[in-house]
């Protein structure tokens, strides 16, 4: 991670990428839609992680498709049967809520990751990664007072430009360990993420005492299994809590939200 650091970040902290360059050496500012950064920044990086799979002894396949899964599949060049699922993941820091950012999704757990031995949407079915990972970047966004978006730069005042972003925090851990038991972005077929800065970057998340099969299991059945109410109401099991007391397992192994009584109390 420190490579990337190193790679990305000038000695205040600002991104290296300033904005985008056309033949009369005009620069124009990127901007600060997510989306954006977060392609951007994919691509900025894609060439050391290139560097690293020469080293390691792997290639890299890049999804097929826009919305297969995942991003980049690391796959062993002595033995194909070894792959490594990545995928790359940014968002920013809550600038009124210290200590926490904006979260992310963790990929679908609907078809392949249903059926794991299916090709749905998947560039390699599921069950053939040795393990998930999670490649992410949390940092800063730049105030909007501190950035002209209309404004057109000569290649002279390159390192007067204020960088839309600063301060990336790369970290690399299995996409279970920093998984919540919710959807994410308003999209019930993907796994949220928790959003804790710290915990993401320990991979403290709430299936991180359970285990990477209790993970599997609660995302396979997530709103599929129904349970009656003492008030009679019948209702499907969205939260690990429920789900855990259904399936005989131990609550208290949940590793609840920062700071919450409940994470007080089981450790």
């Amino acid at each position: 991670m420190a490579k990337l650091n190193a790679y990305s970040e000038q000695e205040d902290g600002q991104w290296t990428v300033k904005g985008f360059i056309d033949v009369f050496k005009n620069i124009y500012t990127i901007s600060a839609d997510t989306k954006i950064v977060s392609k951007i920044l994919e691509i900025h990086i894609f060439p050391e992680l290139l560097k690293f799979a020469d080293e390691a002894g792997y290639q890299i396949v890049l999804a097929d498709h826009q919305n297969y899964y995942p991003d980049i599949s690391f796959v062993a060049l002595d033995d194909p049967t070894i792959k490594f699922a990545v995928d790359l993941k940014t968002t920013y820091r809550l600038q009124d809520k210290p200590g926490y950012c904006n979260g992310f999704t963790l990929g679908s757990h609907g078809a392949y990751f249903v059926d794991r031995a299916g090709k749905k949407n998947i560039q390699f079915p599921y069950n053939e990664y040795t393990a998930h990972y999670c490649l992410g970047v949390i940092y800063d966004r730049a105030l909007k007072t501190d950035l002209d978006e209309t404004r057109v730069y000569d290649i002279t005042d390159l390192e007067s430009i204020t960088s839309v972003i600063s301060h990336l925090q790369f970290f690399l851990t299995e996409k279970w360990k920093i998984a919540s038991d919710k959807s994410g972005s308003g999209n019930t077929a993907n796994i949220g993420s928790i959003n804790n800065v710290e915990e993401i970057v320990a991979g403290a998340g709430m299936f991180s005492r359970l285990g990477e099969s209790w993970f599997d299991d609660y995302w396979m059945n997530y709103g599929k299994i129904s349970i009656s109410l003492p008030t009679g109401v019948t209702k499907k099991i969205t939260d690990l809590e429920s789900f855990l007391v259904y399936r005989g397992g131990d609550p208290s192994l949940i590793v609840h939200k920062h700071g919450s009584r409940k994470r007080a109390l089981s450790e």
